[in-house]
């Protein structure tokens, strides 16, 4: 069974991913990176190149092979709940955790970073960020079977918080 961590960039699923992976011996896979890698380019420079239809149709391409893995930890993309075939692929064999963040917790942790291209225009950061945040929550909370509030709390705490979850799973 793998372990499927999903939310808004920043709520900290790379961060719990590493920790659950070195406490429970699983590799963890951060889906960006792997579409980045098969692309042999960096995000920005998919979307620029092929907008964002094109980044997602990696994503879905990368979502259903990554769920054909087990007992693997898998770090989605903030977007991936974008298309429901995604979750429907990851949730097949998985405990799916929706790791939640404030408007305030997020810009905090990821303003400044660069690796992500907007996802609006003509807002703030900070306006974007509560935007995309609102309209994705719906999705978040139907692909999650458990919710997990990071604001406060270190990796290690998130982590063992999931581990406690999926270990009564197995």
């Amino acid at each position: 069974m793998n372990i499927v961590l999903i939310g808004y960039r920043g709520a900290g699923k790379s961060a719990a991913g590493e920790v659950l992976s070195e406490r429970l011996r699983m590799p963890c896979v951060d889906m960006d990176a792997a579409i980045a890698r098969r692309a042999g380019m960096s995000i920005p420079e998919i979307v620029e190149k092929f907008g964002w239809p094109g980044f997602r149709d990696m994503e879905s391409r990368e979502a259903r092979e990554l769920a054909e893995l087990d007992n693997v930890i898998i770090d989605t993309g903030g977007g991936v709940i974008e298309r429901p075939g995604n979750m429907e692929a990851l949730r097949k064999n998985a405990c799916t955790f929706w790791l939640k963040a404030s408007v305030d917790t997020i810009v905090s942790r990821i303003q400044g970073g660069m690796e992500r291209p907007a996802l609006t225009s003509g807002k703030t950061f900070t306006e974007e960020v509560a935007e995309v945040l609102e309209r994705r929550a719906p999705a978040y909370r139907s692909a999650a079977q458990h919710e997990i509030d990071t604001d406060g709390r270190t990796p290690e705490q998130v982590a063992e918080t999931i581990i406690g979850i999926w270990s009564k799973k197995k």
